[in-house]
Formats: C-alpha cells, sequence, structure tokens
C-alpha cells in the first residue's frame, strides 16, 4: 500500500519582500524599509525640536548663591518673568516685596510663591507705574517700612498698547516701561545706598535696537501713534538710563544693568494679539515651541541679580546669561544724558545729579 505523501501548503512572501529577503517590492522598499524611515525621520525631527528647545530657552543662571538676610523688589511680580524671578530669589532666601498693580492677583502670585519655596517671606504692595503720585506714595512707604534694599528689578511693562494717555498726560508705554522706574529707582537711591553693594536691573528688550529718542514729541503728540515705534523708544530708554545711572552711581556701591529676557510666551503680547487676533490665534501653537517660558525668560535677569563679581560690568546689556553689545543707540552717552534730565524735569524729580 503506497503511503500518503504528505499535505503540501503554498506559503507567500511577506508583502514588499522577496524570498531571498533582499529584492523589493510592489511598493519600492517594503512596508520594513518604510517603518524604518519614518522611525528616522520622527528620531530626527525629535533630536532638531530638543536642540532648537534648548537653543531658544537660552542661558541657564548656574549661580547658586543665597540670598538671605537680602531684601529684594520687583516690579509686575505677579505674572510672567516676574513671578518667576521671585520665585527664583525666593527660593534663595531673600525677603521679596512684589510691587504690583492688581492686588488680588499678587496675593494669589504670592501664595504660590510661599509654598513652592518654603519662604513665607515674601508680601506684596501696591505699585502702579503709570501714576507719578502711586510711585512717590510706594517709595515713601517704602523707606518708612523696610530696613534694607539689595536688588531692585524693574520688571514691570506694556507692550504695544493704543495710544492711552496716563493721569499724568504721558503716552502709556513710556510712562510705565520707563518714567515711572526712573522716579521709582531715583527715590529710593539713598536706601540702595545704604545698603551696598547693591544692584538695579532694568528689564529692556532686543527691541531697542532701530528705536528712537524723540524729545521733541515724546508722546506722540504731533505726530501719528505707532504703537512699535513707542515700545522701542521706551525700551531704548531703559538702555539709556541703565547707562546714564551707571555714569551717576559709580563709587557708590550700586551697580545697574539692563537685559533682554528674550521673546517669552506671556500676557504682554496681549496687545499685539488685539492688533492681530488671526495672526495671534494662528501663531499660538507655534509659540509653544518657538517662544521661551517665564521661568526660562526670568533666568537673565536672575544672573545679572545674583551672579558675583559683576559689578565692573555695571551699566551694561545683557542677555541669555551673558554680555552682549547694545545697539549703538543705546551707547550714545549724549543721548542718555539728556534723557535722564527730560525725565527728571517730566516727573519733578528735584535735586538730580
Amino acid at each position: 500500500m503506497k503511503a500518503a505523501a504528505p499535505e503540501e501548503f503554498l506559503v507567500l512572501p511577506w508583502p514588499g519582500s522577496s524570498s531571498g529577503g533582499s529584492e523589493p517590492g510592489p511598493g519600492g522598499d517594503g512596508y520594513g524599509g518604510v517603518l524604518l524611515k519614518c522611525g528616522a525621520a520622527v528620531g530626527v525631527t525629535l533630536i532638531c525640536v530638543v536642540v532648537l528647545r534648548k537653543w531658544i530657552a537660552g542661558g541657564v543662571c548656574q549661580c547658586s548663591v543665597r540670598l538671605d538676610g537680602k531684601t529684594v523688589l520687583v516690579t509686575g511680580a505677579n505674572t510672567g518673568i516676574g513671578k518667576e524671578t521671585c520665585r527664583d530669589l525666593a527660593g534663595r532666601g531673600a525677603r521679596v516685596v512684589m510691587a504690583c498693580r492688581d492686588l488680588i492677583r499678587a496675593e494669589r502670585a504670592a501664595e504660590e510663591i510661599r509654598q513652592s519655596t518654603g519662604n513665607g517671606n515674601v508680601v506684596i504692595r501696591h505699585l502702579d507705574l503709570a501714576s507719578v503720585y502711586s510711585v512717590s506714595q510706594f517709595a515713601k512707604d517704602f523707606l518708612d517700612s523696610e530696613d534694607r534694599l539689595d536688588i531692585l528689578v524693574n520688571n514691570a511693562g506694556v507692550m504695544m498698547c493704543p495710544r492711552w494717555l496716563t493721569e499724568d498726560g504721558f503716552e502709556t508705554q513710556m510712562a510705565v516701561n520707563h518714567l515711572g522706574h526712573f522716579l521709582l529707582t531715583n527715590l529710593l537711591l539713598p536706601m540702595l545706598k545704604s545698603s551696598a553693594p547693591s544692584r538695579v536691573i532694568n528689564v529692556s528688550s532686543i527691541a531697542h535696537k532701530g528705536g528712537r529718542i524723540d524729545f521733541d514729541d515724546l508722546f506722540f503728540s504731533n505726530r501719528p501713534y505707532s504703537a512699535l515705534e513707542s515700545y522701542r523708544q521706551s525700551k531704548l530708554a531703559n538702555v539709556l538710563f541703565t547707562r546714564e545711572l551707571a555714569r551717576r552711581l559709580k563709587g557708590s556701591g550700586v551697580s545697574a544693568f539692563c537685559l533682554h529676557p528674550g521673546v517669552i510666551r506671556t500676557e504682554l503680547g496681549r496687545h499685539v494679539e488685539g492688533w492681530f487676533p488671526l495672526l495671534g490665534a494662528l501663531l499660538r501653537l507655534p509659540a509653544l515651541l518657538l517662544m521661551k517660558t517665564p521661568r526660562e525668560g526670568s533666568q537673565t535677569t536672575v544672573f545679572c541679580a545674583v551672579t558675583p563679581g559683576l559689578q565692573e560690568l555695571s551699566g551694561h546689556y545683557f542677555s541669555d546669561c551673558a554680555e552682549k553689545e547694545a545697539a549703538p543707540e543705546g551707547r550714545d552717552d549724549d543721548v542718555a544724558w539728556r534723557l535722564w534730565e527730560e525725565s527728571a524735569r517730566l516727573v519733578r524729580l528735584k535735586g538730580t545729579w
């Protein structure tokens, strides 16, 4: 009797492969090759994103200096980089005074900082930089109630808002970004000097490049208002103020620095989105990748506040935790002196030196 032959099975090749495993299928590279290429593309993309984010994040303050027994004052401290600056300095043990216009939001931010740092010595005070009276009253109360001031961070600002006038008749961007801080700094100088070595840090912007101080029309009374030109003028004023302040304070033990924090995801750009709502909506997602977080944006401020040995660079401009050269218009000593004198006249500051 003849044995039955074993059943035969038809073995079909995997799609896109050959029996030898080397010959491409109808798709060209085969599923395995496509998956491999896709995986490689995804991997390269992720690496590029990580490198890009690291580059955008910029420098990081590596200094571990403690600030126990020191007092820090930060304006515009209830949100954005001001809040993160307060958090960092409170974490170093400083007494942190948060100067804010909205006390409800300020108290929420202060409590969050107290909880996250374990430092209960974080207090809030009301300050409206758009009002000469408010600035003067704030400075008086601060001098009456505080024993020292080691670091003043002039952080608050507005960006590209409509042409609003303050109660003193000043255009808002120039008033808040420059004149309010100019007056505040001068009124607090006696305590800064008595607490020396101390520092004044002015948060400016790369937007000072291309700016121009129009002494004939600082507040756009006689020319068409441009929100961008006004912003640039106010940020250039920060740089020039820092330069002139450092010159006048030479030998006093008080140093002055200004900085560009980077392009930050904060509320500062709300007026820009108001001008161009569709653009703002379209850019919101890319902004998550292409803009610094508030913590990343606070690093250069913290660097200027705590890094030892910066006194020799008083009056200089910083970005990404490193000294950078300000634009030529920010290095004009004649304009810096003239801006100081005009600012003192506008805010009715007596006895400038």
